[in-house]
């Protein structure tokens, strides 16, 4: 079975910075996508960012020049730098691959348990 553990979340004042991190463990044969979704209470989860294979990366508009995705493929690892935080970004993160395992022919979405991130006010 395929799992995403992240970590890295926490409480920090606004302006400060985070790094999550996101291991990929289990049967892989490559990751096709990769990036980090998000969720504030009463809103529905959002893509923040993802990085494809090809090395396309998207940002939603909220956080373009705050926060970077970056990727280790020899780990199957990825992170999100998050610079100059705002009360805005608090919300659980969810880190997200789409990928294929071995002995398949299809990808697939797998999602992390989620940290929560809190910017003070």
């Amino acid at each position: 079975q395929v799992h995403l553990v992240e970590s890295g979340g926490g409480l920090v004042q606004p302006g400060g910075s985070l790094r999550l991190s996101c291991a990929a463990s289990g049967s892989i044969f490559s990751i096709h996508a990769m990036g980090w979704y998000r969720q504030a209470p009463g809103k529905q989860r959002e893509l923040v960012a993802v990085l494809t294979s090809g090395g396309s990366i998207n940002y939603v508009d909220p956080v373009k020049g705050r926060f970077t995705v970056s990727r280790d493929n020899a780990k199957n690892t990825w992170y999100l730098q998050m610079n100059s935080l705002k009360p805005e970004d608090s919300a659980v993160y969810y880190c997200y691959a789409n990928l294929q395992k071995y002995s398949g022919n299809s990808y697939y979405n797998y999602w992390g348990q989620g940290t929560q991130v809190t910017v003070s006010s």
